[in-house]
């Protein structure tokens, strides 16, 4: 909100009557005062010198100068806004697209090619600058964990604790806080842990080193020394650890975080006390006069679960990589067409029914159809296909597409979420919300682990309180409840699957296998349905010359020629095409003149003294070509290919087939997924006849032509409502909500960055071969997760009876809380050995 002080031709309060009611009337007026007579104060939101001027000129008036202009606070005037602030339509004919975010001067003192980066008042007339708009999604705020926790702001989510994610982030965020904030806790937490655990193992394991130690200070030396060192791990770097914790039991939410919390603690508070009230304790619970401390125990149990907890948030870090690619797809301004006058405004300023100005090169902001002009539009986004098509008045034009060539004029049908750019962007993001996310199958045993430890030390307290008869009872009970908690605690449940998962996909990345998300490797075995895209992935995605078609004698050289000759100029994949085969050829290039565009045709130009015509059907006349000629033609257009025609003088002298080749390996790689009981489908954006021929060509039984992105979501969700685990395998924009949608996206490495992002798993260089190996490694993982799951629960349940005194009766032999870290500590190791082992895994 601004405040200008104006200088104007207005002179007594009879002037002052007369713009009263036009000023009380603009609703982007908020406040306004007259001094002295002329001198005009006046608060605005979204008006200017200018506008003030248009305003007061109505009654008769001028503005002559602006004396100051400063940014005020709006929550001053916040109650005399009674009304909505009007949208703003920045009139300023010429700015592009690339210059949305700058400012200019609106009086354009200096022209209108006068831009600056900063904002800030113009030089010549004093006027605040004004800045071009860009568009900015508005942004919410979704817990990983508990995706229906929705706010508006960033922060904790109120049941777990955990850093909320934005739901469809800004495109400027790319520092990941949450992974940044947990690698600079875990750095201070490594420096604090590694001198706490030397004091307290090295001794144990090499006498030589206690000896020394207690002859440079005594145990409890050494213990205060842990004590300081731990304060930090407890207080700062592991805060976050024990709130979720906390949490999970102010929720009764009881899960690993509960008793890795209530571990930790224990261990920390136990040790407190044995370090300030040694004389507590019975001699048996001491070493060199001071009692066993587990300040060990509590830095190594923060400081692992913090390694299991930064592999996924690292994960996580990618999550919305897809939305912002798709985002940027958007242009942020666009030119629109209002009352005969050209305003350049932001995307969501455009309005049904007005005429948007689409030039050369330009992103079609929203869905319409075409009123004049007409251009060549690059639809792959929407249709997967590379090939663009030819528009003109009454063709319909999509948002994201993009205009390669002509100028037109387009009618906006479909605004704001209503086009179908923002369907594409509304589709993956719930789809990638929809899927709650991996239920960690740790959680789901600490929902019954966490209670029935708990229990069992609290049990194992008043047994020995109330049933042993020797001295020191209360010692007794509270040092062997402690040693359950400890024994307990899953800091190994952490690692588990994060381990695997790391050393999962190193393991795939040597084969070109490259894995974002650990639920793929978990869930890949489990696939029984992989829908396939045709363009990119089945086939090479890129239009080639395949044959050349000869007709009255010609040769195809020449052909060739004359086409290279006439397209050398042109943006049309078709002719980038036709020249790459002559330039593969070494055949010569001629030059031309008099070249024209034929609209919807294709182009002509004279080499020479002849007229040579390059295009499609609509060119040339193919009534007069023979029976087997004609044969020919529609063999080739039956397969889905393209024709390029080539007529010299008005005589048709053959045509160029132009198609996307099929990959060496589809027939062989779909054969072998089939074998593995996988049914595929192919879904593309292509008309029946050529997905048919790519179909049967591969021995694909099963496929959908014509897809639009929301069709090939819709497939995909149909299966899953059906109980099939579905993987869908893609390379383009337009498959980006159903790789989001799929148990499993699959990208091809040499597809659109926007689909690489949306999948969960990319096979460098569309090489499909490796889908069978990412099946199998898959598998191996599964089952290593499964072992390691296994290794961290089997030291800490096996002795936890014996942690509890069990043996005690029998055989005298109670379990130290030492031996219950040292367990515990072990557990964490048999997952790691346990996981490095996927690296001699062979695919």
């Amino acid at each position: 909100m601004r405040e200008l002080t104006l200088d104007t031709t207005l002179g007594c309060k009879a002037c002052e009557a007369k713009v009263q009611p036009l000023l009380d009337k603009d609703p982007r007026v908020i406040d306004w005062e007259v001094i002295d007579g002329n001198i005009l104060r006046v608060v605005t939101e979204g008006a200017c010198q200018k506008c003030v001027n248009k305003i007061i000129g109505e009654a008769g008036y001028e503005v002559k100068e602006q004396l100051s202009a400063k940014d005020v606070d709006a929550s001053q005037f916040a109650f005399k806004i009674t009304h909505e602030i009007p949208k703003i339509e920045y009139e300023v004919p010429q700015f592009s697209s690339e210059d949305a975010g700058k400012y200019y001067c609106p009086m354009m003192c200096e022209g209108e090619d006068k831009l600056f980066d900063d904002p800030g008042d113009c030089t010549v007339c004093g006027m605040p600058l004004e800045k071009i708009p860009e568009a900015k999604p508005a942004v919410q705020y979704a817990c990983p964990n508990h995706p229906d926790e929705l706010h508006d702001a960033p922060g904790e989510c109120p049941i777990c604790t955990t850093i909320l994610e934005p739901v469809i982030p800004e495109l400027e965020e790319e520092k990941n806080e949450a992974y940044e904030d947990m690698k600079q806790r875990f750095q201070l937490s490594l420096l604090l842990t590694i001198p706490v655990v030397s004091i307290a193992m090295l001794g144990h394991l090499f006498p030589p080193i206690h000896h020394a130690m207690l002859s440079l200070m005594s145990q409890t030396a050494w213990n205060w020394i842990q004590f300081l060192l731990t304060i930090p791990m407890v207080f700062y770097t592991g805060n976050i650890i024990l709130k979720r914790a906390w949490s999970s039991i102010v929720t009764r939410n009881l899960n690993m975080w509960t008793l890795i919390g209530i571990g930790t603690m224990v261990a920390f508070g136990f040790s407190v006390i044995a370090l300030l009230f040694p004389s507590a304790f019975p001699d048996q619970f001491k070493e060199n006069g001071a009692v066993h401390v587990y300040f060990e125990a509590t830095c190594s149990i923060l400081l692992l679960v913090m390694i299991g907890q930064l592999m996924e948030l690292r994960a996580h870090a990618q999550t919305n990589s897809a939305l912002k690619a798709l985002l940027q797809w958007a242009p942020a301004t666009s030119t629109i067409i209002r009352n005969n006058k050209e305003f350049k405004v932001a995307i969501e300023h455009i309005e049904k029914g007005d005429l948007v100005k689409i030039k050369p090169g330009e992103k079609i902001p929203v869905d319409g159809s075409i009123t004049e002009g007409n251009g060549i539009v690059d639809q792959s986004m929407i249709t997967g296909e590379p090939i663009p098509v030819d528009v003109t008045i009454n063709d319909k034009v999509t948002s994201g597409s993009i205009n390669i060539n002509g100028s037109f004029l387009m009618k906006a049908e479909k605004v704001g979420g209503e086009t179908l750019l923002s369907k594409v962007i509304s589709m993956v993001n719930d789809a990638s919300r929809s899927r709650a996310p991996i239920q960690k199958i740790a959680d789901q045993i600490s929902t019954y682990f966490v209670p029935i430890v708990v229990s069992v030390s609290i049990l194992t307290f008043f047994i020995w309180f109330f049933l042993y008869n020797g001295e020191n009872a209360a010692t007794y009970a509270l040092v062997n409840a402690v040693a359950v908690l400890l024994i307990a605690c899953p800091c190994a449940l952490g690692l588990a699957t994060p381990m695997s998962i790391m050393v999962g996909t190193g393991k795939g990345a040597q084969y070109g296998i490259l894995i974002k998300d650990a639920e793929a490797l978990q869930n890949f075995s489990k696939v029984d349905v992989l829908m396939i895209d045709k363009t990119g992935t089945l086939t090479e995605g890129k239009p080639s010359v395949k044959e050349v078609l000869c007709f009255n004698g010609t040769s195809s050289s020449e052909i060739l020629t004359y086409a290279a000759s006439i397209d050398q100029n042109s943006n049309h994949p078709l002719a980038k095409a036709i020249v790459e085969k002559v330039k593969q050829e070494n055949m010569d290039i001629l030059g031309v003149k008099a070249y024209q565009y034929l609209i919807g045709k294709g182009g002509k130009a004279l080499i020479g003294n002849d007229e040579i015509a390059v295009g499609n059907q609509k060119l040339v006349d193919l009534e007069n070509l023979g029976h087997e000629e004609l044969q020919k033609v529609n063999r080739h257009l039956v397969e889905g290919a393209t024709i390029v025609y080539v007529s010299k003088n008005k005589v048709l002298l053959g045509g160029i087939v132009i198609t996307d080749p099929i990959k060496r390996d589809a027939q062989q790689q779909v054969n072998a997924l089939q074998k593995e009981g996988i049914e595929v489908v192919m879904l593309t954006g292509d008309n029946e006849a050529t997905a048919k021929y790519v179909a049967d060509q591969v021995g694909i039984t099963s496929y959908q032509a014509n897809c639009l992105p929301e069709d090939k979501l819709n497939y995909i969700k149909d299966a899953q409502s059906k109980g099939f685990h579905v993987a869908m395998a893609g390379d383009g924009i337009n498959d980006a909500p159903a790789l989001t949608q799929a148990n499993i996206g699959i990208a091809m490495g040499d597809g659109t960055d926007i689909a690489i992002q949306s999948a969960e798993i990319t096979l460098l260089k569309g090489n499909l071969s490796n889908l069978t190996k990412a099946r199998k490694l898959s598998e191996k993982v599964m089952l290593n997760i499964k072992q390691n799951l296994i290794f961290a629960f089997f030291y800490n349940v096996l002795g936890v009876p014996i942690a509890a005194g069990i043996l005690f009766p029998f055989f005298g032999i109670l379990l130290s809380p030492m031996l219950a870290t040292l367990a515990m500590s072990f557990s964490s190791v048999s997952v790691i050995s346990n996981a490095l082992r996927l690296k001699r895994v062979k695919l």
